[in-house]
């Protein structure tokens, strides 16, 4: 039985991931939330921390998913930049893999929300270019826009309130989807979970059927 770990985002705990831990439960795997400070904690403390998670539940030959809400979709990419972890995939819900433009506008308001986006604000500004690694990575968007972008402005293009859809399009992941929910209901959203399920076990997401 695969073993998956779960991250939340930015200004979230773990307890927010509960449902969704149920529900990758219930489709037959052995889940693990991975609960850490978003913004007081370093993102050198929380990647040795998560890596050394991985390695733990790895042993033995082990299979060990990643699967991160948001920032801790980042996160988890991450932290399986450099080789040398167990196998596994990664699926990414609602992450802005190449950079998000709502943090650079939090970043434009001065000390207050430099200090709301905490260790990890180069990382969600910027994210990455491309992605490299060994691990197949699938990202689930969101393109329902309610949330943030009513108070620090609109988005361009399809979104789920708080990041584009193209802003979790990055260049060498193996999959993508969008579905209908917002930023938070993808922890909540019954299809998003069946998505994650199908990613980790095939590599590819489901598609609607013509």
């Amino acid at each position: 039985m695969d073993h998956v770990i779960l991250l939340h985002g930015l200004w979230m705990r773990g307890f927010a991931l509960l449902l969704l831990h149920r529900r990758m439960m219930e489709a037959g795997f052995r889940v693990h939330r991975f609960d850490y400070m978003s913004v007081a904690a370093t993102q050198q403390r929380i990647l040795g921390s998560l890596q050394s998670r991985v390695h733990e539940l790895g042993q033995d030959g082990h299979t060990v998913h990643l699967v991160g809400h948001s920032l801790g979709g980042l996160l988890a990419l991450q932290a399986c930049v450099d080789a040398g972890l167990p196998p596994g995939r990664v699926v990414c819900m609602g992450s802005p893999l190449k950079g998000s433009a709502a943090a650079r506008r939090f970043a434009g308001m001065g000390k207050g929300g430099e200090v709301l986006l905490g260790h990890n604000r180069d990382l969600l500004e910027h994210g990455f270019d491309r992605w490299t690694g060994e691990r197949e990575v699938g990202v689930i968007a969101g393109r329902v826009p309610l949330g943030l972008g009513a108070v620090i402005g609109q988005f361009e293009g399809d979104n789920d309130g708080c990041v584009t859809v193209q802003e979790t399009c990055l260049p060498g992941i193996a999959d993508h989807c969008a579905i209908e929910t917002n930023h938070t209901g993808l922890l909540f959203s019954q299809e998003a979970a069946r998505q994650v399920t199908q990613f980790l076990h095939q590599g590819r997401f489901l598609r609607a059927e013509a």
